[in-house]
């Protein structure tokens, strides 16, 4: 990878963090369903950092907390329901948001396998994608075949789908994206792709975070082509 390349990993990757997954400084703990409801048990309670005591909210507060799902996709539908329960789980979490972060997730994880860099897709991939990712890398290495990939841009990044299984939330999205792509071998002769022609690629993607870590990063956890 060359050096330009290198830097604009890295600030893609410091994007990332700051859109997919971000801190403000001014997050709650992670809400503990069993905490004292007692108003009176403040910081200085007996029993302080052991239970959280979460703030009361009235039917007015739920629906402003809301506002941003339901401007991302209309209210009542089965997509807005889920996307409701992930904000129950994780006031933090913005549709619109995740998405930006997911485009710029997705390029840089799709340049990363291209180029075989494999300490960039850890950071990026739940353990078992990456021993996938890894075992393809590895095996395109012992066959001296080298990829040379342009990523042109994503025409579309839409959410379908999301739901909770306890504690993680899953966000699925379908990611069309066009690139320029080309498989060389060992000799220099090209094997696969087209080194002029860009094609058009739809994946489906789902990430994954536990709504209870402070890591506030997702991870790329399943992935599947459409093509």
């Amino acid at each position: 990878m060359t050096i330009f390349f290198l830097v604009a990993a890295v600030l893609i990757f410091f994007q990332l963090r700051s859109v997919l997954g971000r801190r403000t400084g001014n997050e709650k703990p992670p809400r503990d369903l069993y905490g004292s409801s007692d108003p009176a048990a403040g910081p200085n309670a007996p029993d302080a950092g052991k239970v959280v005591t979460l703030p009361r909210r009235d039917a007015a507060d739920e629906e402003d907390r809301f506002a941003a799902i339901d401007a991302f996709t209309p209210a009542g539908t089965p997509l807005n329901d889920s996307l409701r329960e992930l904000n129950k789980a994780d006031p933090s979490f913005n549709p619109k948001e995740f998405v930006n972060g997911a485009r710029m997730a997705y390029e840089m994880i799709v340049m990363a396998f291209a180029d075989g860099d494999r300490k960039a897709l850890k950071g990026l991939l739940s353990r078992e994608v990456y021993e996938g990712f890894d075992a393809a890398i590895a095996e395109r290495e012992a066959r001296g075949e080298k990829v040379k990939s342009t990523f042109v841009g994503i025409d579309k990044a839409d959410i379908v789908s999301a739901e909770m299984k306890e504690a993680e939330a899953f966000v699925t999205l379908r990611i069309v994206s066009q690139m320029i792509s080309a498989t060389y071998d060992k000799a220099g002769t090209l094997i696969d792709g087209d080194a002029e022609a860009v094609a058009e690629i739809s994946d489906v993607w789902t990430f994954a975070r536990d709504s209870r870590s402070r890591d506030p990063n997702w991870k790329l956890v399943a992935t599947e082509s459409e093509q």
